[in-house]
This record gives C-alpha cells, structure tokens and sequence, in this order.
C-alpha cells in the first residue's frame, strides 16, 4: 500500500513528537517549521556557532529541551523538514506554504494534516504601549534566546502568568537589569485555582521558586495592579512606567523597556482556515477549535495539538502531539498506527487530563483582566498596526450599532494589521462588549484570512 502522505506543522514539542510517533509507525512526514531550527518557542535553539549551554538557555528546563533536540536530531534522516517554511493558508485536503527566503510558495496535498501552531503572547493594550521599547514577553525571550541581548538595559516586566515571572528569571540570570515583575493577578489564588495548580506539584514549586529568585536578586514584585499608562521619552521610546496598586495608590518606575503579556493565546489561523468549528471557554474567555480527547478536529483529515488547541505547556503538548499523531495513523487505517494508538491511547489521554486540570487552574490563578481591557480609556491605541484607539472601537458600536466583532473590525479597521488581530484582537472584542452591554462570547470572534501572516511580494507558486 502507498503510505499516507501526512503533514505536521510545527517544529515544537508537540510536532516533534508528532513527527517521531509517525517515523515510529514506518511514515515519512512532512515537517512545516517557521523557524530556522527546530524547538519552537519554549524550547528554541540558539543560532548555529552560538555555545551557550542548554543549562544557561533553558535553565530548569534544560534536560527537557535536550531531549526533544536529540530526538528531533535522531528524526532528521526519516522526515522531509522544511525549515523558514510559513504555511499560510488551508483548502480542502491541500496545505499552502512559502519558503520565507526565496518566497517559493507550495501546495501539499495531505491525507492527513497535524496542526502544531503553538501559541503567541495574550496582550492587553496600555496606554502608550505603542511607543518604541514595549514587547510582547515572547519577543523578549526571543531577543536572549536567538540574538543574546536585552530588551533595554533597564527592563519592567508586566502582565500575568508562569510565562511572566520565567523571563523575568532569564533575564536576570543572563545579567540584565530587572526592575520590577508588576502582576494584575491576585497574590495569593484562590481554592479552585489551587485545586487545579496541585495536579501538577512538582511545576508549582518551581514557579514559586522563580518569584523567590527574582526577590533575592533585588526585583520589585507587585500583585494585583492595576496598569496606568507607560510614559514616553522624547525620542519616541519609553521613559517609564506607572502602575496603582489594590489601595490606590500609585507606583512610578524609570525604565527604557517593557515586556507585557497576559499568560498565552493560542496561534488559531490555520484551523480557522481549515473550517473547524470553535467554542467559546468561559473560563479563559477565549475562542478555541472544538476537539475530542485525541486531537480530532471537527474537520476530517485535520487533527490539532499542543498550544495552538489547548494551553498545556510543553509537557502537555508532547502528549498531544503524539496522540494526535496515532488518531490520524488509527483513522488511515494504518496497521503499525492502530497497534500503537491502542496501546498508548488511555495512557496519553489520561497525562493530557491531568495537564488541563492544571491548565485550569492557572486560568483561574491568572485571569484574563477583561475589565481593564473594557475600561481603557477613549485615547489610548488598541491596535497598533492600524492605530485604531479604544474610542474609535466605542464609536463603532454607539454610532454604527456594531455589535459583532467583525463587523467593528469594518468600520474601524481593528485586527487588519500585520498581525491580523493576534495582539489587539481579545481587548477590542471586550471593549466591543462593553459598549454593546452585551456578553464578550455574543459579540464572535475575527475571522481568519489568508494569509496568515505577510507574503512576499515575489511569491512564486510551484505546486
């Protein structure tokens, strides 16, 4: 029989051990990878001729990044990777990519597509964020992973999350200065978030010593603040920052860098463009595409796993990754995928239950501030590829009764920038709420468009 043709996007855990599972079962998959090496986010290497240890890159997650490196390593021979590779559009039973270095565009047919797009920072504007110094905590971490250097020699880090108070941590251990990790999450979570945070106790631990590291190296640590704005300097960058604390009080810090982030929303475009269904999850206030406990979309053929379904973290999405992997080789009726979907399917499914346990209770732990999102004031910019402004938003609804998201992203051009709503996209849906009196779940979601990221204008296709 021809073996199936299977697609896997994504070169991070969870498609790395979605690759591996499918070498396992005697498939040469396609890899689809937008970076340069393999790794994804959390576990992104360094660049060729860098030799920093895995020890300094990953800290206590160097023996984890290690292994998914070595066993991607062992993969290489029995997969087509494509590296710097943007797939960036989904038809039926076809994958669109671009190689970003040359812009030659491809069509790859698929019986199967794994879908590992991982996740991106979850932003909420502040006014003045859109001045020259503020990054997204992932373009942080970015910045000392693949180009060794600091945001700014005087950073504040602010938003909420583990993902928060971990690149706090490796910027300090890197050596640069950290002033201040500001957090609009409660001290001290509540019972249920505790309930959910103690199915994982070993991860729990290491999070509070993280904000015990981040202490004993000097750093100024708040909770529950409120952001303020983030003040500018002459030259167009920042010059500070102000956050008002639980009583009311304000609090000032001089700084030349912000990094922000809101815990992470998950990179959603491709299954958007693949026609899964999505739901609504009241407990992050979040979109996300419907699947069963393997990763089966509502789509056949097109399976979904790690970050880019469910927020797992990097232990969850290599489950998933590879139980996804064997539900695609199960539906092909593949012999070899049948025999290990049967034996390994209980025992995956039963880790991945233990990880959305923990999954929410971090919710819970760091909720999404929607008031605040629904609060900022009539001048301060929601979306910065367009400089659309939180009064323009209001405007939308009260004078052109735009009560869909979609249809305020027509009036006002919200989400139509480079990111395509990636960064401003939850804000303006709770400010369209807000003006609208009216549940932030009623008002939808932006729909996907391909591209899903810019193109070259060179673009060939050769199909």
């Amino acid at each position: 029989m021809t073996p199936p043709r299977i697609v896997v996007v994504g070169g991070g855990p969870a498609g790395v051990r979605a690759a591996q599972a499918l070498v396992e079962a005697g498939v040469r998959p396609i890899v689809i990878d937008e970076g340069r090496r393999d790794g994804g986010q959390i576990y992104r290497r360094q660049p060729e001729g860098f030799t920093r240890s895995h020890a300094t890159l990953y800290g206590s997650e160097a023996a984890k990044a290690q292994a998914l490196h070595r066993s991607f390593d062992a993969l290489r021979e029995h997969i087509d990777y494509r590296s710097e590779t943007l797939a960036w559009n989904v038809t039926t039973g076809q994958l669109h990519t671009a190689h970003t270095p040359s812009g030659e565009t491809a069509a790859l047919g698929f019986d199967a597509l794994i879908v590992c797009a991982g996740a991106t920072d979850r932003l909420m504007p502040v006014p003045g964020w859109h001045h020259a110094g503020c990054y997204s905590l992932g373009a942080a971490q970015i910045a000392l992973k693949a180009q060794a250097c600091a945001i700014g020699s005087r950073v504040v880090f602010m938003g909420s999350g583990p993902l928060l108070y971990l690149v706090a941590a490796q910027y300090v251990k890197a050596g640069a200065r950290v002033d201040a990790v500001l957090d609009t999450s409660p001290a001290v979570p509540t019972l249920g978030a505790l309930r959910g945070l103690l199915k994982r106790p070993r991860l729990l631990l290491r999070g509070l010593a993280l904000k015990a590291s981040l202490r004993l190296a000097g750093v100024t640590l708040l909770n529950a603040v409120e952001p303020v704005r983030i003040d500018g300097s002459p030259d167009g960058g920042v010059s500070g920052l102000v956050v008002r604390d639980a009583r009311g009080a304000e609090h000032a810090f001089a700084c030349d860098a912000v990094g922000m982030g809101w815990h992470l929303r998950a990179e959603t475009q491709l299954a958007d463009l693949a026609r899964c269904e999505f739901t609504f999850e009241p407990l992050s206030r979040q979109w996300l595409p419907r699947i069963d406990a393997c990763g089966r979309s509502s789509t056949a053929g097109v399976y979904l796993a790690g970050d880019g379904a469910r927020i797992l973290g990097a232990d969850g999405a290599e489950a998933a990754g590879r139980l996804a992997a064997l539900a695609a080789l199960h539906d092909l009726n593949h012999a070899r995928g049948q025999a290990l979907f049967a034996s390994e399917q209980t025992r995956l499914q039963r880790t991945l239950a233990t990880m959305n346990d923990f999954r929410e209770g971090l919710a819970q732990a760091f909720p999404w501030p929607h008031a605040h999102a629904a609060a900022l004031p009539d001048d301060a910019v929601v979306c910065r590829c367009e400089a659309v402004t939180a009064g323009e938003l209001r405007r939308s609804v009260l004078e052109f009764g735009s009560q869909e998201v979609n249809r305020a992203k027509a009036f006002s051009r919200v989400g139509m920038g480079r990111c395509q709503g990636r960064y401003c996209g939850h804000a303006a849906a709770e400010i369209v709420a807000a003006a609208a009196s009216i549940p932030v779940e009623q008002i939808g979601r932006l729909r996907g468009q391909a591209p899903v990221k810019p193109l070259l204008m060179s673009a060939q296709q050769n199909d």
